[in-house]
């Protein structure tokens, strides 16, 4: 039985994290995968308010490497994503009792959901929100990472991840070091888009500095699923932050309306 908060031992690893609402028992639950800085803590209160306005079980969790989930050694592979959706979150999800329910993924987390809805035909899952998704390397994304690598070694950037991270520099390091290593530049996942057999919602900020349009049109162009699309106004790469209310709302329309259920 899932308790509110704890750690879960997923493939060796100890995974923090926090399940709000129903049980996977009792309701669909919506699975929240975190952006490349992000864990559980740095959702703040949007999944409880995610949880309030569906009715459902929203269960989040910070990838090992992140917030106080184990460690990853260093330099992480640039195959990091792909282990993710395809190693740990299938195990994960068969762990927590996931019975029914979406996914919801930010930035590399919309990547792995991405992946694993590509890469599984799992029957549970009924759909996937991608907030600024990434489905290839752009050069304006790349730049930002590089400006984030500025910024951690010459402002209080790591002050303020070590708020949420028990070892920042493992995860800013693992993060920033992969997707800024060369080769890394050939890191597609198109392909998958066209394996997904479940409605997807893409939320991005309209001046999102990770991505560009490119990455909405790529999706709309080689899917075979629905697709539906928020680009919303006075909002970056963190729309549920940026615009939250705008957000909310969208998020739980999709799910509300994919699960087939009365708005709460």
């Amino acid at each position: 039985m899932l308790t509110d908060s704890g750690f879960l031992s997923v493939n060796g690893q100890s995974l923090e994290y926090r399940m709000i609402g129903p049980r996977p028992g009792a309701a669909p639950t919506l699975v929240m995968l975190h952006e490349g800085l992000g864990c559980v803590g740095l959702w703040g209160d949007f999944p409880t308010k995610l949880q309030e306005a569906t009715g459902c079980g929203v269960f989040v969790y910070s990838r090992a490497g992140y917030g106080q989930s184990s460690p990853v050694t260093l330099p992480w592979p640039l195959t990091y994503m792909h282990d993710e959706a395809r190693v740990i979150l299938s195990v994960l999800l068969d762990a927590i009792g996931f019975r029914e329910g979406l996914l919801i993924g930010h930035s590399d987390g919309a990547s792995i959901a991405t992946i694993y809805a590509g890469s599984h035909q799992d029957h549970r899952l009924r759909g996937l929100v991608l907030i600024a998704p990434h489905f290839f390397t752009e050069d304006a994304g790349i730049a930002s990472i590089r400006e984030a690598k500025t910024a951690y070694e010459t402002t209080d950037l790591r002050a303020k991840l070590a708020r949420w991270h028990k070892d920042p520099d493992n995860a800013f390091h693992g993060w920033n070091g992969a997707w800024l290593d060369p080769d890394f530049r050939k890191w597609d996942i198109t392909e998958e888009l066209g394996y997904i057999r479940v409605p997807i919602l893409i939320v991005q900020g309209e001046d999102d500095q990770y991505g560009t349009v490119k990455q909405i049109e790529v999706a709309e162009r080689d899917c075979y699923c629905p697709v539906e699309v928020a680009l919303l106004p006075g909002a970056k790469h963190s729309p549920q932050r940026e615009a939250p209310e705008l957000t909310l709302e969208t998020i739980s329309g999709f799910v509300n309306r994919v699960l087939e259920r009365e708005t709460v």
